[in-house]
């Protein structure tokens, strides 16, 4: 079992349930403003979790105005 940060497992959990119909798109902003952490904060972590989350697939998806990441559930 992966070993998380108290904030990567909090990440993890949200975007788990917010996938919860297989897949969905996220950006930090909207992350950090659910959980009460800032977008910095969440930012900073998906790339890391992307590579070592194993219950969510998280994907660099497109960038605009900010980066969105597609999760999809593993």
């Amino acid at each position: 079992m992966t070993e998380y940060t108290e904030e990567e497992r909090r990440i993890v959990a949200y975007l788990r349930e917010s996938a919860s119909g297989g897949e969905g798109y996220f950006r930090a902003k909207e992350v950090a403003e659910s959980l009460g952490l800032t977008a910095k904060q969440v930012g900073a972590r998906l790339p890391t979790l992307a590579e070592k989350a194993d219950e969510v697939d998280i994907e660099k998806w497109g960038r605009s105005r900010s980066t969105t990441w597609k999760v999809t559930l593993s």
